[in-house]
């Protein structure tokens, strides 16, 4: 943070939200002017409190938190040695609000703001000649936003500390993410495979193999499962026997791909996750980070408009690099509603700045080469694949054989994406084929996949749920409040909590887990953004149904219809009934006798039937910290502290006779961190 003494007198001042954001833009401006940050917000609700006079048209009660007083100090002192003060923060709700904050917090009286979506010199130069005022209707919107967030989080989550277990929480859009978690597990458990058959041929041409797939009997079409069972897959072959397998069709076309259009906030989030398995909140701390250096547009759009600056450069660097075959122009149309035209797809600030020239990270050069090869993949020409098809009749039954190959890479050349290629031998019509082989194959229907990062946050934008600046904290939020978690194979999964907190909202205050009802409040705030609505009715509509509900809701729901079950089994220390309760971080024994008697266990289901190393008598349960995360220790603490991170096996290490682990990636491993014994699973 600069020293006050440095301050210098009649400079401009302009003030963003980022030391790292000030930094790049004084490179551009010299000595001109004179950069400082707020360090993100410097006003907000109090924590202590609802913070929201409900009586009086939902008036916030903004402080200016203990950790910003000192920058506050800083920047009313830089402020008063000017008389030119420009606010240069984010274009979006967010950046808007901060301006707005700024300008309150501080007095100004007079004042500029400026927004721009790249960090480059012409960017920065064409903002300062173009200030216009703070637009009220987006200050609202977020506003509004943050009020209707802090109203079901203030006055829901007491509820179910009150009903459940004390430190859960409750929110308008991370309680619809939980949801939809919930919801698919649910899917997945009552789902029942169906049994079918696929029937393959290996068939011979001029030495050459290819497979062929049964598509019709009779004449007719056979759908995925018309092959029911083992014996109807049998009776197929049993009627092929002896048949001439011979080409009655070939059709061959060209197959072009379009490439993708330029990233949005959501799509680079989803093939980050896809390509590094990198999670939301990462992907956004890199992507912040590439903007606040000026090497990307600005990060948190869902415009996908790109300038014609941009498109002149994609295309000179095309054309050069690739030549003139491989550059196609394109525009794209935001599809989602509400979309800001005016702000920028996700691109490299500079489109000739190719991602070997960065000197960042190892994550941050692999988010922007992603970025870039995106970018300028969707000014490239299509890619065009060569396709075959032919059928191939035998007795009754016709088979068909598809085979693909690349004509020309186009886009492809850039952005690779996964593709198969299978060339087919040169075929003519009344051909007859060598039968090598008849391969009947037995298959099982699925269920949906469990949610990823990546098609969570694909859900949430298709439904309406949340805005691009939301996805990447709202996961994070689930997870941390230990509502959902990832398995291994990095799929989410609902916990025994997130069960039972989304199962009482979704019976006792329905609209705020309910899809199209949040989606309806998302086109609200975009109606307040855009000044078609007015926030303090839409907050009231919300507030005066949910506040009433709540009322009610703490004489009606019973905390021991959600978090006790009885069990036949009797306390050791007092001998009262042992129930299975609910806690935040799962369920466990514990005596009815509560609060004369504090005995609790883990359950059974919890026991990895291997003897604890330390005190012998005990064993090793799977436990959770207080943020949720799962570790392994002694049932018999604390008598023993014995604990781990990784998993017991319940064998012992060969070279020291200490208990083997297995880690989260499957290796197994001496728990002695003395012993290097490992070996692969």
């Amino acid at each position: 943070m600069p020293d006050l003494h440095k301050i210098s007198n009649g400079v401009p001042l302009l003030l963003v939200e980022s030391p790292t954001k000030a930094k790049t833009l004084e490179k551009f401006l010299g000595k001109k002017y004179q950069v400082l940050a707020s360090y993100g917000h410097i006003r907000d609700l109090p924590k202590s409190k609802l913070g929201i006079d409900t009586e009086n048209n939902f008036a916030p009660d903004y402080i200016i938190p203990l950790k910003a007083r000192k920058t506050i100090k800083l920047l009313k002192a830089a402020a008063a040695k000017t008389d030119s003060v420009i606010l240069a923060t984010d274009e979006d709700r967010e950046g808007e609000a901060i301006a707005w904050h700024l300008a309150q917090a501080l007095g100004l009286e007079k004042f500029q703001r400026i927004v721009f979506h790249e960090i480059t010199k012409p960017a920065i130069e064409s903002a300062l000649k173009n200030p216009r005022d703070i637009d009220i209707n987006l200050v609202d919107a977020q506003q509004a936003r943050r009020i209707l967030d802090r109203i079901v989080g203030y006055k829901l989550s007491p509820f179910l500390w009150k009903k459940v277990a004390r430190g859960l929480s409750a929110g308008r859009v991370q309680s619809v993410a939980v949801r939809l978690v919930v919801e698919r597990e649910r899917e997945i458990q009552k789902f029942i495979p169906q049994e079918y058959w696929t029937v393959e041929v290996r068939l011979q041409h001029k030495k050459i193999e290819f497979s062929a797939f049964l598509i019709k009997k009779d004449g007719e079409v056979l759908d995925k499962l018309a092959v029911k069972n083992k014996g109807e897959a049998d009776k197929i072959v049993k009627d092929l026997e002896g048949a001439e397998y011979k080409v009655e069709n070939i059709e061959k076309k060209e197959v072009k791909k379009n490439p993708f259009p330029p990233f949005t906030t959501s799509t680079l989030q989803q093939a980050s996750w896809q390509k590094f398995h990198f999670p939301a909140k990462f992907t956004m701390g890199l992507a912040q980070h590439l903007y606040e250096r000026g090497f990307i547009t600005y990060h948190r759009t869902d415009s996908l408009n790109i300038s014609d600056l941009a498109l002149g450069v994609a295309k000179k660097f095309i054309t050069k690099k690739y030549g003139e075959s491989y550059y196609q122009f394109r525009r794209y149309k935001t599809k989602s509603k509400g979309a800001q035209e005016a702000h920028e797809a996700i691109r490299p600030a500079y489109p000739d700045k190719t991602p070997d020239q960065l000197k960042l990270e190892e994550a941050a050069v692999r988010l922007y080469e992603l970025i870039w090869q995106r970018f300028i993949a969707c000014q490239m020409a299509q890619s065009v694949f060569n396709s075959t098809a032919v059928d191939i009749s035998a007795k009754k039954y016709a088979f068909r054989a598809n085979g693909q190959t690349l004509k020309f890479d186009g886009f492809l050349k850039v952005y690779p994406i996964k593709y198969e290629e299978n060339e087919l031998p040169v075929l003519k019509i009344n051909e007859i084929l060598e039968l090598k082989k008849l391969n009947p194959g037995q298959h099982f229907t699925e269920p949906k996949a469990r949610y990823n990062e990546a098609s969570l946050i694909k859900a949430l934008e298709e439904n309406g749920i949340g805005r691009p600046s939301t996805y990447a904290p709202t996961l994070a939020t689930v997870q941390e409040r230990n509502y959902i978690e990832k398995n291994e194979d990095k799929r989410f999964q609902p916990t025994e909590i997130g069960y039972v907190v989304n199962d009482i909202l979704v019976k006792h205050f329905p609209e705020i887990v309910d899809i199209q009802f949040t989606a309806k409040m998302e086109e609200d705030l975009d109606e307040i953004a855009e000044g078609e609505k007015k926030w303090v009715p839409v907050v009231q509509e919300f507030y005066i149904p949910f506040e009433k509900n709540l009322k009610g809701k703490y004489d009606e729901v019973s905390k021991k219809e959600f978090t006790e079950k009885p069990t036949n089994k009797i306390c050791p220390k007092c001998g009262a009934p042992l129930l299975i309760r609910l806690g935040k971080f799962g369920k466990f024994y514990a005596c009815s006798a509560f609060p004369k008697c504090r005995y609790t266990a883990p359950l059974e289901e919890n026991a990895l039937n291997v003897k604890c190393p330390q005190c012998v008598e005990g064993k090793i349960v799977s436990k959770r910290t207080k943020r949720g995360k799962i570790f392994y220790g002694c049932n018999r603490y604390p008598n023993c502290d014995f604990a781990l991170w990784d998993k017991p096996t319940g064998d012992k290490c060969p070279k020291c006779q200490s208990l083997l682990v297995e880690t989260k990636r499957g290796q197994i491993k001496c728990s002695d961190k003395k012993c290097d014994y490992k070996v692969e699973k």
